[in-house]
């Protein structure tokens, strides 16, 4: 029986375990070794660390949880966590069931990326979703927008004001981006479909299905987010759809809507940003921490159902 079970061990999750190990509780942080940002070649914005890659950045977060020795790592997958009497059983793909009277959710969400030949392999590097965390480096040169989505007029104007005055909406894509609503002025917009995206060394190539092509420096999305395959709906955690889709419902202190459940990171939070991320999985140690101490102290989060 562990004080606290913390599914992620990413940004979020490892910092909310430096917390715990700190108070010498017995943590295990349950990790697939797959974070979200894997594929970027580097995360800019992070005070101290940018431009650094986001695997070193994480190999050094380890190291600190490490340090603590009541804090332990498990190579696995969470499959669900169910309420067991005052605490909670996690299960795992190894068959393996964890036990613990808390329980972190830092398992960040999935990305649900357009299906377009050459998506993946771009995305991360050429690919982008966030000018804050990658625009400076692509600025003043010729940007896109993918126009799937409904935040992406939004997206092409952020990019405008500050990054680039050359953007180009790629509106040759089903989607939920509503063109006639849209102010084009001062935009290009390609209306040709597009067949696939060819990621290279200085940008991203275009390939659209009459066998044209352009090139931009990057191109910016914004992909649909699912909580799918992870354990919020086992334990009925509350939830709200955010613009880019759901995520979980959390108070000041990290608590979520289930007694005994936090949650920090991309999964609680309908902005994502390493920075963010830290500050969540702070909070949440915390007010997880205490929340063993003080069992009455930090309530579930009240949520009506016009939430």
């Amino acid at each position: 029986m562990q004080d606290v079970v913390i599914v992620g061990g990413s940004f979020a999750g490892l910092t909310a375990a430096v917390q715990l190990g700190r108070a010498s509780r017995n943590v295990t942080v349950v990790d697939a070794g797959a974070p979200r940002n894997r594929t970027s070649p580097a995360a800019h914005g992070v005070p101290g660390w940018d431009g650094t890659p986001p695997s070193d950045i994480l190999a050094r977060f380890r190291a600190d949880a490490r340090s603590y020795p009541t804090v332990t790592f498990v190579e696995d997958e969470a499959l669900g966590a169910t309420p067991s009497g005052s605490a909670f059983d996690l299960d795992l793909t190894s068959g393996r069931t964890l036990q613990a009277h808390r329980i972190i959710l830092a398992h960040g969400v999935r990305d649900m990326l357009p299906d377009i030949p050459g998506v993946v392999a771009a995305w991360g590097k050429t690919l982008l979703h966030c000018p804050y965390c990658h625009g400076y480096e692509v600025r003043g040169r010729p940007l896109a927008v993918l126009a799937n989505h409904a935040m992406s007029g939004h997206q092409a104007e952020l990019l405008r004001s500050d990054w680039s005055d050359d953007v180009t909406l790629l509106t040759g894509i089903a989607g939920t981006f509503e063109q006639d609503a849209f102010d084009a002025t001062g935009f290009a917009l390609e209306p040709r479909p597009v067949a696939r995206m060819i990621e290279g060394n200085d940008g991203i190539t275009v390939q659209f299905e009459d066998g044209q092509s352009k090139q931009f420096a990057a191109i910016f999305v914004a992909p649909r987010v699912s909580l799918d395959g992870t354990p919020v709906a086992g334990l009925g955690c509350a939830t709200a759809d955010g613009p880019l889709g759901p995520f979980v419902q959390i108070g000041p202190m990290g608590q979520t809507s289930v007694a005994g459940v936090f949650a920090a990171g991309d999964c609680a939070r309908p902005g994502h940003n390493v920075t963010s991320a830290i500050g969540d999985g702070a909070m949440a140690g915390i007010g997880c921490h205490q929340s063993l101490v003080f069992p009455n102290m930090i309530q579930p989060l009240e949520v009506s159902s016009h939430d």
